[in-house]
């Protein structure tokens, strides 16, 4: 099969099991926002957020680094069992740290230490299957990745429709038995957790023949090569997750208290329109990662690196200005409550964020192919540096406007850093008026749709189909050889 077409093909099963958790996932906004005042909800994404960084700093870059040492036929049975007794122990050991100081880091956190316990077993549990759906990956199984993950988040969301909807309307203070004593008011974020903890641990036990194989063995010296290659993917995660969440807690701890969540809530809820690109490029990076891995060694690999870019700028392109046009659309089909909609004006800056960083993900084939993984950790570190620079400087003066700006200033000095040194020890060969006109086209016009004329579909639309029409005259002769023979 032609390896293009193949890579779409996975990307395409990768991405429903990305893109369609993500969607069921996508409803709980809604809930959230109809249920909880936007108060309420900046302290659910806060908490969301110090698991996106826990779940960096648990993997410490061991996914990246099995990819990297599963490919060598020799090493196969040797890095299952290494990585997972890593990762299993270093859990065990996160969890109990956890459970003796929970109060002093609740308090470093700024979580409330009731959702302590919560928050350790759901972090714990996530950690456990990094090693099995990286397996998954790498034998090219993604329709079982896809069915665990769907699994997943349709038991989380039905979930938390059961408690946060079901259960208020039928725990009636007549209600007899378990219903009547079930709900409890003012018990949403405990709730959500409940719901995070009881899908995780069911993922675990889909997942869980990969550590019933035997023999375990460790290779020391296997486990310390892959701790060196994954290191700096550690560190570049860490710095990754600070550009992507940590503006939350920046906006709770620097912002007047009696604010601070609501306008971190509005912030958050209106971020999520962003989801679309985020999904996109994450569906997209998912199928990549393993390809590029596989295909280092074939003849000119740095050609098909180049394409995979090319198609990558086309489609965002489109999702960007869609996403654009029809913003105040989604809005209200996704963000219910209008009391969230004064963060409207954050949602074309972080599109473009999310788009940037789709690109830099294309961009990294370079450090992560020649085992440079330590450019990663540095571009990586610069894009948090300026994050927390940038918040701090203005969040006082401008509020979650500030923290957006930031996302992309960040993620734009990734992506030209990443270009940058890419050039110098690994040249491919891109196309950039191609992607510089796509690019260009699409910022373009959506500044024009939202900003100039406001957010008018009688404008938006018609520029979204002049762009559609030239991607069909420019790029149909390319896809077809693509997707056929």
């Amino acid at each position: 099969m032609n390896p293009l077409k193949k890579l779409f093909k996975q990307t395409a099963i990768y991405g429903l099991a990305t893109v369609l958790p993500r969607m069921l996932s996508f409803l709980l906004v809604p809930i959230y926002t109809a249920v909880m005042p936007p108060g309420t909800y900046g302290e659910v994404t806060l908490i969301f957020s110090w698991f996106a960084i826990f779940n960096v700093f648990l993997a410490y870059g061991m996914e990246t680094a099995f990819f990297r040492f599963y490919k060598e036929s020799e090493y196969r049975k040797k890095v299952v069992s290494t990585s997972l007794i890593s990762l299993a122990g270093s859990s065990m050991l996160f969890l109990l740290v956890g459970l003796l100081f929970k109060d002093t880091i609740a308090a470093v956190l700024n979580i409330e230490p009731r959702y302590m316990n919560y928050v350790l077993g759901i972090l714990v549990l996530d950690a456990l299957v990094i090693v099995p759906f990286a397996w998954l990956r790498a034998n090219e199984k993604p329709m079982r990745y896809a069915i665990v993950k769907i699994l997943n988040v349709a038991m989380n969301l039905g979930l938390n429709l059961f408690f946060l909807i079901l259960l208020p309307k039928l725990a009636t203070a007549d209600a007899p038995g378990f219903l009547g004593k079930a709900y409890i008011p003012d018990f949403e974020i405990s709730y959500i957790l409940i719901s995070n903890l009881i899908a995780s641990s069911v993922t675990l036990l889909l997942m869980i023949r990969i550590y019933l194989r035997k023999p375990y063995v460790f290779d020391m010296d296997l486990w310390r090569r892959m701790l060196k290659y994954a290191m700096p993917v550690m560190v570049a995660g860490i710095a990754f997750t600070v550009n992507e969440v940590f503006d939350r807690y920046l906006l709770s701890e620097l912002l007047p208290a009696d604010i601070a969540k609501v306008e971190m809530g509005k912030y958050s809820a209106c971020y999520k329109l962003a989801l679309f690109m985020t999904l996109f490029a994450t569906a997209f990076r998912m199928g990549i990662e393993p390809f590029f891995f596989s295909h280092s060694d074939s003849k000119n690999p740095q050609k098909a690196y180049a394409q995979i870019t090319n198609y990558f700028v086309v489609l965002g392109s489109i999702i960007l200005l869609g996403v654009v046009v029809f913003a105040d659309v989604l809005k209200k089909m996704i963000v219910l409550n209008a009391s969230y909609w004064d963060a409207m004006s954050v949602v074309p800056i972080i599109v473009l964020a999310s788009f940037f960083l789709g690109i830099y993900h294309n961009l990294s084939v370079w450090y992560k192919i020649t085992d440079r993984t330590k450019f990663g950790a540095y571009i990586s570190m610069i894009g948090a540096l300026l994050t927390i620079i940038i918040n701090f400087a203005f969040v006082s003066s401008y509020s979650y406007m500030a923290s957006a700006w930031a996302t992309l200033i960040a993620y734009g000095t990734m992506m030209l850093l990443s270009f940058y040194f890419g050039r110098m020890y690994y040249p491919i060969p891109y196309n950039f008026r191609k992607i510089i006109f796509y690019l260009g086209i699409s910022i373009l016009f959506s500044i024009i749709s939202f900003y100039i004329f406001d957010r008018s579909l009688f404008v938006g639309i018609p520029l979204l189909l002049i762009f559609l029409g030239l991607v069909y005259k420019l790029e149909i002769d390319n896809l077809k050889k693509v997707f056929t023979k």
